[in-house]
């Protein structure tokens, strides 16, 4: 048994390892991704007007989904 301050609800083992590999697979995705255009990544992420996901490139105004 831990000590006290250990969080008792804290995801175990695997699961832990699980959930920290897909949150680095998804920061990886986010810091690789660059505009077409320029080749710039400052890119931002927003939503379309069917739900969906585009992206604008926040340095030369390119937009693509």
């Amino acid at each position: 048994m831990g000590g006290p301050w250990q969080n008792r609800t804290a995801p175990a083992g695997e699961e832990k390892i699980a959930m920290l590999t897909s949150i680095l697979e998804e920061v990886a995705d986010l810091l690789a991704l660059q505009c077409p255009a320029c080749g710039s990544s400052h890119v931002a992420q927003v939503l379309g007007d069917n739900g969906g996901v585009s992206f604008v490139c926040t340095a030369c105004g390119h937009s693509w989904s």
